[in-house]
Protein backbone atom coordinates (compact mmCIF):
# COMPACT_ATOMS: atom_id res chain seq x y z
CA UNK A 1 0.00 0.00 0.00
CA UNK A 2 1.01 3.61 -0.84
CA UNK A 3 1.52 5.80 2.87
CA UNK A 4 2.85 9.06 4.03
CA UNK A 5 2.83 10.72 7.07
CA UNK A 6 0.65 13.67 7.19
CA UNK A 7 -0.84 16.96 9.39
CA UNK A 8 -4.66 17.17 7.85
CA UNK A 9 -6.24 20.82 7.69
CA UNK A 10 -9.14 20.97 9.87
CA UNK A 11 -10.05 24.60 10.56
CA UNK A 12 -12.72 25.48 8.38
CA UNK A 13 -11.88 28.97 7.93
CA UNK A 14 -8.77 27.93 6.52
CA UNK A 15 -10.46 25.56 4.12
CA UNK A 16 -13.05 28.19 2.88
CA UNK A 17 -10.50 30.66 2.33
CA UNK A 18 -8.36 28.38 0.09
CA UNK A 19 -11.87 27.21 -1.77
CA UNK A 20 -12.26 30.85 -2.67
CA UNK A 21 -8.53 30.89 -3.86
CA UNK A 22 -8.63 28.29 -6.08
CA UNK A 23 -11.74 29.40 -7.33
CA UNK A 24 -10.49 32.89 -7.82
CA UNK A 25 -7.25 32.08 -9.71
CA UNK A 26 -7.37 31.84 -13.21
CA UNK A 27 -4.94 29.44 -14.47
CA UNK A 28 -5.64 26.03 -16.14
CA UNK A 29 -5.03 23.53 -13.01
CA UNK A 30 -5.91 21.08 -11.44
CA UNK A 31 -6.59 22.25 -7.65
CA UNK A 32 -6.74 19.54 -4.90
CA UNK A 33 -9.61 18.53 -3.54
CA UNK A 34 -10.42 20.35 -0.15
CA UNK A 35 -10.54 17.52 1.96
CA UNK A 36 -7.25 16.41 1.33
CA UNK A 37 -5.37 19.62 1.95
CA UNK A 38 -3.00 18.68 4.15
CA UNK A 39 1.41 18.81 5.16
CA UNK A 40 3.36 15.85 4.08
CA UNK A 41 5.70 15.25 6.84
CA UNK A 42 7.41 12.37 5.14
CA UNK A 43 6.28 9.88 2.21
CA UNK A 44 6.62 6.52 2.50
CA UNK A 45 5.67 5.23 -0.73
CA UNK A 46 4.44 1.50 -1.70
CA UNK A 47 4.76 -0.88 1.23
CA UNK A 48 3.88 -4.01 2.94
CA UNK A 49 1.47 -5.02 5.97
CA UNK A 50 4.13 -5.93 7.69
CA UNK A 51 6.27 -2.65 7.30
CA UNK A 52 3.17 -0.99 7.64
CA UNK A 53 2.72 -1.93 11.42
CA UNK A 54 5.94 -1.79 12.29
CA UNK A 55 5.66 2.12 11.38
CA UNK A 56 2.30 2.38 13.05
CA UNK A 57 4.77 1.12 16.21
CA UNK A 58 6.93 3.48 15.57
CA UNK A 59 5.12 6.52 15.32
CA UNK A 60 3.19 5.42 18.75
CA UNK A 61 6.06 6.49 20.58
CA UNK A 62 6.65 10.65 18.92
CA UNK A 63 5.93 12.70 21.76
CA UNK A 64 4.81 16.54 20.59
CA UNK A 65 3.30 19.25 21.87
CA UNK A 66 0.26 20.83 20.49
CA UNK A 67 1.13 24.30 17.89
CA UNK A 68 0.10 27.12 15.94
CA UNK A 69 1.01 27.38 12.05
CA UNK A 70 -0.38 30.66 10.00
CA UNK A 71 -1.04 29.28 6.93
CA UNK A 72 -0.21 32.21 4.17
CA UNK A 73 1.89 33.11 1.11
CA UNK A 74 1.48 30.95 -2.47
CA UNK A 75 4.92 29.51 -3.65
CA UNK A 76 5.43 27.48 -7.05
CA UNK A 77 7.33 24.20 -7.84
CA UNK A 78 9.69 23.82 -9.25
CA UNK A 79 9.12 27.63 -10.36
CA UNK A 80 6.90 29.96 -11.76
CA UNK A 81 7.83 29.86 -15.16
CA UNK A 82 7.45 26.13 -15.28
CA UNK A 83 4.54 25.68 -12.58
CA UNK A 84 3.80 21.65 -11.58
CA UNK A 85 2.84 22.77 -8.10
CA UNK A 86 0.95 25.70 -6.57
CA UNK A 87 1.20 25.34 -2.42
CA UNK A 88 0.44 27.76 0.44
CA UNK A 89 3.71 28.07 2.97
CA UNK A 90 3.65 28.83 6.40
CA UNK A 91 4.48 31.69 9.05
CA UNK A 92 8.79 31.02 10.17
CA UNK A 93 7.69 30.05 13.67
CA UNK A 94 5.24 27.76 12.84
CA UNK A 95 7.06 26.10 9.86
CA UNK A 96 10.00 25.44 11.90
CA UNK A 97 7.82 23.41 14.60
CA UNK A 98 6.28 21.81 11.56
CA UNK A 99 9.86 21.63 10.40
CA UNK A 100 11.23 19.91 13.77
CA UNK A 101 8.19 17.51 14.15
CA UNK A 102 9.40 16.30 10.68
CA UNK A 103 12.41 15.21 11.67
CA UNK A 104 10.94 14.09 14.71
CA UNK A 105 8.87 11.41 12.40
CA UNK A 106 11.93 10.81 10.31
CA UNK A 107 14.53 9.67 13.06
CA UNK A 108 11.55 7.60 14.58
CA UNK A 109 11.25 5.65 10.97
CA UNK A 110 15.09 5.75 9.94
CA UNK A 111 15.75 2.23 11.66
CA UNK A 112 13.03 0.68 9.55
CA UNK A 113 14.99 1.89 6.53
CA UNK A 114 13.02 5.65 5.71
CA UNK A 115 15.31 8.20 4.61
CA UNK A 116 13.66 11.83 3.51
CA UNK A 117 15.23 12.33 0.09
CA UNK A 118 15.37 16.66 0.06
CA UNK A 119 14.23 18.62 3.12
CA UNK A 120 11.49 19.36 4.46
CA UNK A 121 10.07 22.52 3.19
CA UNK A 122 6.29 23.45 5.08
CA UNK A 123 3.92 23.85 2.18
CA UNK A 124 0.27 22.43 1.47
CA UNK A 125 -0.06 21.68 -2.28
CA UNK A 126 -3.30 23.40 -3.69
CA UNK A 127 -3.32 22.95 -7.28
CA UNK A 128 -1.60 20.03 -9.58
CA UNK A 129 -0.52 21.27 -13.21
CA UNK A 130 -0.10 18.32 -15.43
CA UNK A 131 0.48 20.31 -19.12
CA UNK A 132 3.06 23.31 -19.89
CA UNK A 133 1.03 26.44 -19.40
CA UNK A 134 3.81 28.94 -19.06
CA UNK A 135 4.44 31.45 -17.26
CA UNK A 136 2.03 32.20 -14.02
CA UNK A 137 4.12 35.10 -11.91
CA UNK A 138 1.62 37.62 -13.50
CA UNK A 139 -1.41 35.80 -11.69
CA UNK A 140 0.83 34.28 -8.71
CA UNK A 141 1.81 38.20 -8.05
CA UNK A 142 -2.34 39.01 -6.98
CA UNK A 143 -1.98 36.29 -4.13
CA UNK A 144 1.46 36.79 -2.86
CA UNK A 145 0.53 37.97 0.69
CA UNK A 146 -2.50 36.45 1.40
CA UNK A 147 -3.45 34.94 4.68
CA UNK A 148 -4.99 32.33 4.88
CA UNK A 149 -5.28 31.96 8.70
CA UNK A 150 -3.94 29.67 11.90
CA UNK A 151 -4.28 25.85 11.90
CA UNK A 152 -3.87 24.13 15.36
CA UNK A 153 -1.66 21.47 14.92
CA UNK A 154 -2.48 18.87 17.72
CA UNK A 155 -2.22 15.59 15.47
CA UNK A 156 -0.40 13.40 12.99
CA UNK A 157 -1.26 10.71 10.83
CA UNK A 158 -0.46 7.74 8.82
CA UNK A 159 -2.07 8.10 5.71
CA UNK A 160 -3.04 5.51 2.58
CA UNK A 161 -2.80 7.11 -0.71
CA UNK A 162 -5.05 4.47 -3.45
CA UNK A 163 -4.91 6.78 -6.14
CA UNK A 164 -7.45 6.55 -9.25
CA UNK A 165 -8.56 8.20 -12.24
CA UNK A 166 -10.46 11.07 -10.12
CA UNK A 167 -7.53 11.52 -7.94
CA UNK A 168 -5.99 9.97 -4.85
CA UNK A 169 -8.25 8.85 -1.92
CA UNK A 170 -6.52 8.69 1.49
CA UNK A 171 -7.91 7.23 4.56
CA UNK A 172 -6.51 7.11 8.05
CA UNK A 173 -4.10 3.87 9.06
CA UNK A 174 -3.64 5.79 12.56
CA UNK A 175 -3.02 8.75 14.48
CA UNK A 176 -0.87 10.44 17.18
CA UNK A 177 -2.22 12.85 19.17
CA UNK A 178 0.02 15.68 20.57
CA UNK A 179 0.54 15.31 24.77
CA UNK A 180 -0.68 18.52 25.62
Amino acid sequence: MRVFVAIEISNNNIINAIKKFQKGVNIDAKPVELKNLHFTLQFLGEISEEITQKIIQSLKTIEFSSFDVNLKEIGVFPKPKFPRVIWIGTDEVGGNMLIRLSKKVEKMLEPLGFFSDKPFKPHITVFRIKKKIGDISGEMENYKMIDFGIQKVSNIKLKKSVLTTNGPIYSDLMEVTAKK
